[in-house]
């Protein structure tokens, strides 16, 4: 395992002060922009990336959080798509097996629904060949007994069997920052809170460089680099448009949104992949504590920093969950948190927001800056590699240095010290019996194992020097130690919603421990008492806003 680096905010200004040239400067701190850096540095690059909000603040902290296939995407015969993606599925879990977590899929069949049994027989027969899907993961078809097996809540009525697939669930936040920390391993700098608010360009007009503005430090400073990567998710055009190169294609957003029930009231004993009246398809995914369903899929023209849940987008879910599991029967009371986020697609007139490709596309303007955009979660490495390699191209033409080829497939992300799944259930285990002594949980050790991988044995060791009497807070304290060590955060915002993911997955701890966490990251990162009261305030704005839908 990669020892963690030295990735703190309390280094900021000595990060700032040496950044002066780099070979690539990478715009954007989501999953893009996170493993664009990590393949660049690993090829020989220096490369800073720059993000103007918390890593993973966009669409990256916001998505289904699966690592799938896209079988909708056979529908539209994107083949390419679905053989790319598909393969990724596998990669992406050899890399990190404790954070992408092998998940089987139940694909409903109900009469007069989306997929009928012959075409979904063939369609995920097809899926299997171009995802390369081998062993017990390939498809199974099932009758109706066995699907309700598997699945009790499904309707007795209508159901005439189901089809059973394999796919990946991740945190795609946690997904960000190990592939940010492992960039750093190859020499990479990362900057939070760091927007890029203009760019610089030599006397032949070309770009050398960007204007950054210090979200924590104030004031500004500039960078100069013989590249500039535009991987900004949904901002992607603001910065062809401040570049004066936003012509052509253009991006056409979509909302997502999700909601999140405790699991008690959505207790699915596993995921399920289901139609709606209107022809579009849900998952119902559940994550310890919590089951979580989504995703809608509509045209977003709003504010892109204020992307919330509207009471619309809830009432349309809950009536989706409840025609498909009628012994459920859940309320707008029965929501504890969601998560709305932008999907960055690339433009096709006449089609709707459903219908549009998540291929990924790069835009390359006269001055050399180079803009990606579109994609998926499970595509973000091969869309790195793909942007990567324009680079490598000039770079070897007009440097005349050659960098070496794409390895990202073969880099173990920060955190993995496994091999196997197996390996990961082993040592979950391990942590269980380790804290269950403690007054802790199996549900804690999963929670850590999965969060962190084998970095879990450095916060234990916090975990065991410190002295509380609440174990649970004793343990989230050593999180948060390590989170402002290694991961560079700057608030409790950062921690609770981003590192740990508690807004979405356990938002009752928030309401438990906010003034404690807030008062600790004031201790760690001397901050006032006037900044502290204003985290909780802002913490408790979030929880309110991700809970709460009035009429």
């Amino acid at each position: 395992m990669l020892n963690p680096v030295s990735f703190s905010a309390l280094n900021r200004s000595e990060d700032i002060a040496n950044l002066k040239e780099v070979d690539l400067v990478v715009i954007g701190g989501g999953i893009t922009g996170a493993g664009i850096a990590l393949d660049a540095a690993s090829r020989g690059l220096s490369v800073v990336l720059l993000e103007k909000g918390d890593f993973a603040s966009g669409t990256s902290s916001k998505s289904t959080k699966l690592i799938h296939g896209g079988l909708r995407y056979l529908k539209q015969f994107d083949f390419w798509l679905v053989k790319e993606v598909g393969s990724e599925r596998a990669i992406v879990h050899k890399l990190a097996p404790h954070l992408v977590l092998p998940e089987k899929m139940l694909l409903p069949l109900i009469e007069g629904g989306s997929y009928g049994k012959w075409l979904t027989s063939i369609g995920l027969k097809v899926y299997d060949i171009l995802a390369q899907v081998s062993g017990d993961d390939k498809r199974r078809m099932l009758e109706k007994k066995e699907a309700l097996q598997l699945e009790p809540l499904l309707p007795k009525k209508g159901l005439k069997g189901a089809g059973y697939y394999a796919e990946y669930r991740t945190d795609d936040s946690r997904l960000t920052i190990e592939n940010i920390k492992t960039a750093l391993h190859f020499g990479a700098k990362a900057l939070n809170y760091a927007e890029v608010t203009d760019f610089l360009y030599g006397t032949d007009g070309q770009l050398s460089g960007v204007v950054v503005s210090d979200g924590i430090g104030g004031g500004s400073f500039e960078i100069t680099s013989r590249y500039v990567i535009n991987a900004a998710g949904p901002w992607v055009d603001e910065l062809r448009s401040v570049n004066q190169s936003k012509k052509g294609k253009r991006l056409h957003l979509t909302k997502g949104v999700h909601l999140v029930f405790p699991h008690e009231k959505l207790p699915v004993k596993q995921s399920v992949y289901f139609d709606v009246p209107d022809g579009r398809m849900i998952f119902a995914i559940p994550r310890g504590k919590i089951t979580y369903v989504g995703t809608t899929d509509t045209t977003y023209n709003a504010d892109k920093d204020e992307v919330h849940t509207d009471l619309a987008d809830a009432i349309y879910l809950i009536a989706a969950v409840n025609n498909m599991f009628p012994s459920i029967e859940l309320e707008m009371s029965d929501i504890i948190s969601s998560w709305a986020g932008l999907r960055p697609l690339i433009h096709e007139e006449g089609k709707s927001a459903s219908e549009l490709s998540r291929k990924d596309e790069i835009f390359t303007s006269d001055s050399g800056l180079i803009s990606i955009a579109g994609g998926k979660l499970t595509g973000y490495r091969k869309m790195a590699e793909r942007v990567v390699n324009r680079i490598a191209e000039d770079f070897e033409e007009f440097e005349g240095r050659e960098l070496k080829a794409c390895t990202t497939d073969q880099i173990p992300l920060n955190g993995s010290d496994f091999t196997k799944f197996k390996q990961v259930s082993k040592y979950i285990a391990q942590v269980q019996a380790r804290l269950e002594p403690e007054g802790l949980t199996a549900y804690d050790a999963w929670f850590l194992v999965t969060n962190y991988g084998k970095q879990t044995d450095r916060i234990l060791r916090i975990f065991s020097d410190l002295k509380d009497p609440d174990p649970y807070w004793r343990l989230m304290k050593a999180e948060l130690h390590f989170a402002l060590d290694h991961e560079m955060i700057h608030n409790p915002m950062d921690f609770l919603i981003r590192r740990t993911g508690r807004l979405y997955f356990d938002i009752e701890s928030i309401g438990k421990y906010l003034e404690k966490v807030a008062e600790e990251c004031a201790l760690r990162l001397n901050a006032s008492a006037g900044v502290m009261s204003g985290w909780v305030a802002e913490m408790k704005l979030q929880i309110k806003q991700h809970s709460s839908f009035e009429l």
